[in-house]
């Protein structure tokens, strides 16, 4: 017990250090392991256990938000296909520059360099949904097409896995066809739960036995089969709100993912050195995905947040790097020089997708940008010239300040939203929404142009969200009258000290508007 409690002690001190530091606390945790190897601290055998469960649940969660035609997509099977066996061919390239200049590299021979550059070619999953995450985009146009990739990516890894196996899928691996009715039987018995620690239950057993343990019986990866396991229960009206009850669960567990990583071995100067140099490759391979998904038609700008956002390497590198060690093709010293490669790449990834919008819009610049009818149909121009008032964010909030601005009060609403599963829904209700990105400085120049909005409402559930759009509307001149929303005192005052007089604080507010109905409901009693 006293070994947890310095795990714990040191993963939380690392993570609030860099919430202190203003830094993502993902990073802390990621020092924190290499901290507690670097003390010689006992590795917990439960640590591995609790990242392989916390990655689980994180793909059933993915899963369950996944709309499965999207992989379909020619941008998303067509940008992943290219770009790893680019990506590879690139990857294999530096190493052979880097073994010309006499650093020492995997291996003499083509095999091992191609193998380094394939493990390299990876983006991470878990730190990409997790950015997403935060960011409240997983359901945006480049979040899915994020999301998209990164499958594609753990399909191919599934499938090098499974050849370079010295065991190779159980002929049992083809009863997994019987979930498809299997998950007709699991949609029915949710049905019948209800809310709150039953679902939660439920949800994390559909992840673990049909899903995880099921596959890993027959010889395939269990964390693809809880993703599969999640999609196929997508459909159920409850399935957003699952993914949200094991949100926390699913956070704290992944600590112990990025913790583990800083137990793969301490790295000499020499093995930082030479994962330092591995970072050359992240720019390059973020530049080809944006180039890839613009040459598939993306904007710029989707383009660009989707090439930062998968600009990192993956925690799969670990596991080529595994394999080419016991195949005798690495030396045990490239696992902790692609351990260390790795950590760091997350780091200046959370860092770089922190500043995202801005970096985003500095870089847009400079690329040229496709006509108008060559684009993606979901990354058109949006016409809202007839609008007054903008509500930013269609959720629960935003619908109910679209009624009441629209219904009561007479003035031209127009909705935005990023989702667009909801888009479609809230169309078909009759609802005036457009698909956009709030945070888009194009998208506010085009706002602007019209003339005609006074009002901008942002209702987004991110606050992170509503501060970028709060930015680009300052940025753009916008003097009409700006209203807010915020979940805890200290985001109102931020958003106060950014200049909007209007801020409404949901649960304070939502205690506000009971007592007022309640008085109103007395009140027509005593009449």
């Amino acid at each position: 017990m006293s070994t947890v409690a310095i795990y714990l002690v040191v993963a939380f001190g690392a993570g609030a250090l860099a919430v202190l530091a203003r830094l993502p606390p993902l990073i802390g945790f990621l020092a924190a392991g290499f901290v507690l190897n670097g003390l010689g601290v006992e590795r917990l055998p439960a640590l591995d256990q609790l990242a392989d469960v916390g990655v689980t649940l994180m793909l059933f969660g993915i899963g369950l938000k996944l709309d499965a035609r999207s992989l379909l997509r020619r941008e998303v099977w067509g940008t992943a296909g290219i770009h790893l066996v680019l990506s590879t061919a690139l990857g294999a390239g530096l190493l052979g520059l880097l073994m010309l200049v006499g650093l020492q590299l995997p291996g003499e021979n083509l095999s091992a360099l191609l193998l380094a550059g394939f493990a390299l070619s990876f983006s991470s999953t878990v730190l990409v949904f997790k950015v997403l995450e935060e960011r409240s985009e997983t359901t945006s146009l480049y979040g899915r097409v994020a999301i998209g990739i990164l499958i594609i990516q753990d399909v191919a890894a599934v499938a090098f896995i499974t050849v370079t196996s010295e065991h190779p899928p159980s002929p049992w691996a083809l009863a997994l066809v019987l979930l498809l009715p299997a998950a007709w039987v699991f949609r029915r018995i949710w049905d019948g739960i209800g809310h709150g620690e039953l679902q939660a239950l439920f949800g994390v057993a559909m992840a673990l036995v049909p899903g995880y343990i099921a596959f890993s019986a027959v010889g395939l990866k269990g964390d693809l089969g809880a993703l599969l396991v999640g999609m196929l229960l997508a459909s159920h009206a409850n399935a957003g709100e699952l993914s949200r009850t094991l949100f926390t669960l699913k956070d704290l567990l992944l600590v112990a993912f990025f913790v583990s990583i800083g137990f793969h071995g301490m790295p000499t100067l020499e093995m930082l050195a030479m994962s330092v140099l591995l970072l050359g490759l992240l720019p390059v391979q973020a530049m080809l995905f944006v180039l890839l998904l613009w040459l598939f038609g993306l904007r710029r700008r989707t383009s660009l947040r989707t090439g930062l956002a998968l600009g990192n390497h993956s925690e799969f590198a670990l596991i080529v790097g595994a394999i080419g060690v016991s195949a005798g093709m690495f030396d045990d010293d490239w696992l902790v020089m692609l351990s260390v490669a790795v950590a760091l790449s997350f780091v200046i990834s959370a860092l770089v997708n922190r500043r995202g919008s801005s970096l985003t819009s500095a870089l847009a610049r400079r690329l040229p940008e496709h006509p108008d009818d060559r684009l993606h149909p979901e990354d058109r121009p949006i016409d809202i010239s007839h609008a007054t008032v903008l509500v930013l964010g269609m959720g629960r909030v935003g619908q109910a300040a679209y009624r009441e601005l629209s219904e009561e009060h007479g003035f031209s609403v127009v909705g935005i939203e990023n989702a667009t599963d909801r888009v479609e829904r809230l169309r078909a209700q009759g609802i005036d929404v457009q698909e956009a990105d709030a945070t888009d400085q194009e998208f506010w120049e085009r706002v602007i142009a019209t003339g005609h909005v006074q009002v901008a409402v942002l209702a987004m559930p991110f606050h992170g969200s509503n501060l970028v759009a709060l930015q680009q509307l300052s940025a753009t001149g916008f003097d009409g009258v700006v209203a807010a929303v915020a979940q805890y005192d200290d985001e109102v005052q931020e958003l106060r000290g950014h200049g909007v007089r209007t801020v409404f604080n949901l649960y304070s507010g939502a205690g506000i508007a009971l007592a007022a109905e309640t008085v109103e409901a007395l009140g027509h009693r005593a009449d």
